[in-house]
Formats: C-alpha cells, sequence, structure tokens
C-alpha cells in the first residue's frame, strides 16, 4: 500500500433542503481495502453514487490519482478506472454469464451500441470472458442463462462484470447482502483474491466481513465522518456504538 488513489474534499450533498453527505474528506489509500460502514441513512450509498457519477456534489471535490472526477458521468469515471456493483442485482435473464461479459468487454470498443454487431465480432472476447468468470468461480456455469444462477452466483456475475472494466478501484456496494454463510465465505474468498493489483472500497453491514477484510474503517453518522482507523480501535469507540446502538447502550 502507497499513498491514497481515490479522495473525497469537503464532498457535500444537498436534497432540496436535506443533507446527506455533509462535508465529508476521505482518503482510500491505493492497494487497500476500505470499509465504509454506519446506520441506515448514514450516507454510504449517496457517497457511492457521487464517486461514480451517478450524482453530482452539491460542493467538494473528488479526485481518482490526479484526475478530477468531480461531476464527470458514470461512463467518463468508469472509463478512468473506477468501476462499481450494486446492491441489487439487474442482469439479462436470458444471456448467459459468457454473453455478459462478452458485451462488457465490447463496450471499451463501441460494438454494443451498432445493431448489426454479429456473433462473431463479439466472439472476440469470449477467451477474456471466460477467464474472468473462471476468476469469479462461474468457469462451469457461462454458458447457461443468468436468470437461473443462484443469488450468491448472480453477485459474482456482477463482480466479473464490475472486473470486465479492470479498474483501479472497485466500489461493491453491499456485497454480502441477503446471503447465506457459505455464499458470505465465498464471497470474502472472492474479494480477497479478486483485491489483488487494485483498491477495494465496500459499503458493508456485516461486521464480520469488515473485521475479515478492510484495511481501514470508516464509520459515517448523518452524512458525516463519525470516525476512522483500523477495525480493532473503531470497534471500541464510544462514539461508533453509540451511532449503532444508541446512548444508553454507550452510557453501560
Amino acid at each position: 500500500m502507497t499513498g491514497p488513489i481515490l479522495r473525497a474534499q469537503g464532498l457535500t450533498k444537498d436534497f432540496r433542503g436535506f443533507r446527506a453527505v455533509d462535508g465529508v474528506d476521505l482518503d482510500v489509500t491505493e492497494g487497500s481495502v476500505h470499509a465504509l460502514v454506519g446506520p441506515n441513512g448514514a450516507g454510504k450509498t449517496t457517497l457511492f453514487h457521487l464517486f461514480t457519477g451517478f450524482l453530482k456534489p452539491s460542493a467538494g471535490r473528488i479526485t481518482l490519482g490526479e484526475r478530477d472526477l468531480t461531476g464527470k458521468s458514470p461512463e467518463r469515471v468508469a472509463r478512468l478506472g473506477m468501476a462499481r456493483s450494486f446492491q441489487i442485482t439487474s442482469l439479462f435473464a436470458q444471456l448467459t454469464p459468457r454473453e455478459h461479459l462478452e458485451l462488457a468487454l465490447a463496450g471499451g470498443s463501441g460494438i454494443t451500441w451498432r445493431f448489426w454487431r454479429s456473433d462473431k465480432a463479439l466472439g472476440a472476447y469470449s477467451e477474456r470472458a471466460l477467464e474472468l468468470l473462471d476468476q469469479v468461480g462461474l468457469a462451469g456455469h457461462a454458458d447457461v442463462p443468468a436468470g437461473s444462477l443462484a443469488y450468491g452466483r448472480k453477485r459474482a456475475l456482477e463482480l466479473a462484470l464490475a472486473l470486465a472494466l479492470d479498474p483501479r478501484v472497485l466500489l461493491l456496494d453491499e456485497p454480502t447482502a441477503g446471503m447465506g454463510v457459505e455464499d458470505i465465505d465465498r464471497t470474502m474468498s472472492l474479494i480477497e483474491r479478486v483485491r489483488a493489483g487494485r483498491t477495494v472500497v465496500m459499503v458493508e453491514h456485516n461486521m464480520s466481513v469488515v473485521s475479515a477484510l478492510a484495511d481501514r474503517v470508516t464509520v459515517l453518522q448523518s452524512g458525516r465522518v463519525l470516525v476512522e482507523g483500523p477495525y480493532e480501535e473503531i470497534r471500541h469507540d464510544e462514539r461508533v456504538i453509540s451511532a449503532y446502538l444508541g446512548d444508553a447502550h454507550a452510557e453501560q
């Protein structure tokens, strides 16, 4: 790990008088796994939307390395090296995982926008598509309809789609949400594998996942940074206990 690769400075987002993100300063170290945690409504997903261009900030600045991302479109942000997954899976049920990956890989060349595209043209991306599917444990499911995949495997496919962009920074929004223990363990192992050579920022409610994976944790409350540090530090912080469990618990 070296210096910061992703930086937010005074990042703010207002929605008609409601401030969802309030002056957030955040440095994400290159090569790290950085977790964003906090109670519901803390601003975690809004922060992800700001990072990736789905929302424009009311104030503040976002940089990726030396590049200013502030206000850039999601497509531009992705091309500059940042990709994300979402809380809710969004796949084409009838397309196979291989076809999903071929289309994602072809996106950089503009072929996906040409109505005359051919199977032969997309086939040029088949080898890389299979490599990505193998990386996320889906090599044996390359040619089945995505709609037939179990939930955990759909999330793995979405991760492969993000990796197809070859991002420097990978943002994972609730990667283990709705999973059983077996899928959570598989997803944790998967994140450990794909972090090699890149930076991972994740929003996650499961503190067992955070403790196992995160090098650094930022706790958000009411759109502000409450506390930041290694997991073993923040888990005993009275401000964090109060934010999650209430003042009465913190005073006991």
